[in-house]
């Protein structure tokens, strides 16, 4: 691919590929192209992980495709530190989960501040400056060329919604069929709907913080009203449960647990159990998923003895560049002189122990290369299209509200939007055979579902 599609000639980059045959070669109609958002997952890691929850008619009958988009794992990658000692030397200042307090804070601030100016220099060179949404959008097409496709068939999970949907404006007379799945706002997403949105993180404007305090309600109320074979932490009534873990809080806030040899506190807690509800169900094949495992996490902190004292954990997730490269580059964010605490302390007001967790996550942004978003797409969204788009949504998603997924459909010049009435993140994720049977017939025979259909999941929470 070119590193820069300004200069087409000029210097490229590789992109990695896998690839799973159509089962029915016989009846094959062609390649549908699979995304897993993140952003910055690697398509070679997830497709083998979730090959098999694909309806069986679409394996079938297409040859299913993914990539690592660029500046992720196999592809050219974004590089940031010469090696991962080096990485993990800075990483290892800044506090596990988010920073709570104004140390903690401080020192989260100037790591990515300094995480931002070495991969200002990132290897190789440019490559900081070309990792927007729109690159990729414009690598797909150039997959789709290559694998021979007139038009793209396409599936995105989580954040591919939103490469899906900047695809379909850049090229609105190159979609055969697309399904978007947990759909972003991309309005919200991109540059806020209002002016006022300006000074809000964006994972403030499309309701995240929100979507994950009542996903987290739920997840509490369920495991109340089971007993504790089903959820360990369970207290015996909802009422009960929700005391029991604003408990864990308080203590953790006082100071970390012994979790096995290592300490875990609140802020590590509290980002752990957003994370784990994306899962009702445990996912095959990757342990410790699913809200039952969540229940266990928790029960096992409530009965951990407390850490002996020192400093709070510290720790972050190692290849961040991979992650900012694209957020960064995609989104509106608030100045770096912008006061995130006070931000945070309003997402908390409004969503709990949850809301800090979702403005932390882009002021990484704040110290983040100043070229890097100037190929980023920003609209407009409502481009007629070759072909209607279907946006599939649970209501009771933790990550990307279903207000996301509704406004992606209503925004999209031809959307529709089929609705699962259960929980987690992405219906791929949390199976519903229903929706499953809506997406086959769409994607094989360009059926769209009838305008409100409302499916159910195949499992509900703690069956």
């Amino acid at each position: 691919m070119p590193l820069d599609y300004r200069d087409p000639r000029g210097r490229s980059i590789q992109l990695a590929l896998i690839r799973h045959p159509a089962t029915d070669q016989a009846h094959r109609i062609g390649s549908l192209v699979f995304n897993p958002g993140g952003p910055a997952a690697a398509g070679t890691e997830a497709l083998p992980t979730v090959y098999g929850m694909f309806p069986e008619e679409v394996r079938e009958r297409f040859d299913i495709v993914s990539f690592d988009p660029r500046g992720v794992g196999e592809s050219t990658t974004l590089q940031c530190f010469p090696d991962a000692a080096a990485e993990q030397s800075l990483l290892a200042r800044i506090p596990a989960g988010f920073p709570v307090g104004a140390a903690q804070q401080s020192a989260w601030a100037d790591a990515y501040e300094q995480f931002g100016r070495q991969c200002a220099d990132g290897s190789p060179a440019g490559l900081a400056a070309h990792l927007s949404t729109a690159d990729v959008a414009r690598d797909m097409d150039v997959l789709r060329q290559a694998l021979g496709e007139r038009r793209l068939t396409y599936l995105g999970t989580s954040y591919g919604s939103y490469l899906g949907a900047t695809y379909a404006n850049l090229f609105p007379g190159r979609i055969r069929a697309m399904v978007l799945d947990s759909a972003i706002d991309p309005v919200a997403w991109s540059t806020g709907r209002d002016p006022q949105d300006a000074a809000l993180p964006p994972f403030l404007r499309t309701g995240s913080d929100l979507a994950s305090a009542r996903t987290l309600d739920a997840f509490l109320d369920r495991c109340g009203a089971v007993t504790t074979d089903r959820c360990a932490f369970s207290a015996g009534s909802a009422e009960a449960t929700r005391a029991k873990f604003d408990g864990l809080l308080n203590r953790l806030r006082s100071g970390p647990v012994e979790l096995g040899a290592a300490p875990i506190g609140y802020a590590a807690t509290v980002s752990a159990a957003a994370s784990l509800l994306y899962a009702v169900a445990p996912v095959p094949g990757v342990p410790g998923t699913g809200w039952p495992a969540l229940g266990q996490l928790l029960q096992v902190l409530w009965t951990a003895p407390d850490a002996p004292s020192g400093p709070s954990p510290t720790g972050g997730a190692p290849k961040q560049e991979q992650v900012l490269g694209v957020v960064c580059a995609d989104t509106a964010n608030p100045s770096a002189g912008a006061d995130y605490s006070a931000l945070a302390d309003q997402a908390e007001a409004r969503s709990g122990a949850v809301g800090p967790f979702w403005v932390w996550q882009t002021q990484r942004c704040a110290g983040w290369p100043a070229d890097a978003g100037r190929d980023r797409y920003t609209g407009p969204w409502n481009r007629p299209t070759s072909a209607p788009i279907l946006v599939v949504a649970n209501t009771g998603d933790p990550a990307w509200p279903y207000e996301g997924s509704r406004a992606m459909a209503d925004t999209l010049a031809r959307g529709r939007l089929l609705t699962v009435d259960g929980y987690g993140h992405t219906v791929l994720g949390n199976p519903s055979s229903c929706a499953a049977e809506d997406e086959a017939r769409y994607l094989v025979d360009g059926r769209l579902p009838a305008r409100g259909t409302v499916c159910a999941p195949d499992q509900q929470p703690f069956a």
